[in-house]
């Protein structure tokens, strides 16, 4: 069983699945994240949405490039979680199934392409607290304490 975190599910409302990958992305002792700037204001770990005919892998280096800019190398699965949340940009509510990733940030191609998004690079602290989702906190907070 995938671990729930957030909000328990409201009784009666059908939710649709929505599978997604995201990067933890570690530069040195800092990380970088992705700005949602559409209101309200929401960092996050980029990644987003596995579309039909990709694999996970494929969704999140796809996702990384439009959400931030940058390409990225070596990912390593982490785990994941799941969540349940209403999709204002999709008018759906979704159980997400979040894979968590870590991989290694190897250059920056160009600016976010993602409408509403900017790129930001956090200390672990500052990263962690800004995160706009327990699963996201969880699993950051989880690789910064397993590194020396």
């Amino acid at each position: 069983m995938i671990r729930r975190v957030g909000e328990v599910p409201e009784r009666g409302q059908t939710y649709k699945i929505r599978a997604g990958a995201y990067a933890i992305l570690p530069i040195k002792r800092r990380f970088l994240l992705t700005a949602n700037i559409a209101e309200p204001i929401e960092f996050q770990l980029p990644g987003g949405g596995i579309d039909p005919g990709e694999s996970p892998l494929q969704a999140l280096y796809r996702e990384v490039r439009e959400e931030i800019g940058w390409s990225i190398g070596q990912p390593r699965r982490l785990g994941a979680f799941r969540r349940f949340v209403f999709m204002p940009d999709y008018d759906m509510w979704a159980e997400k199934l979040c894979h968590i990733y870590v991989a290694r940030p190897v250059r920056q191609l160009h600016p976010p392409t993602e409408p509403n998004h900017e790129t930001l690079i956090l200390d672990a602290d500052d990263a962690i607290a800004s995160l706009g989702n327990e699963g996201d906190r969880m699993f950051m907070a989880a690789y910064v304490a397993s590194r020396p």
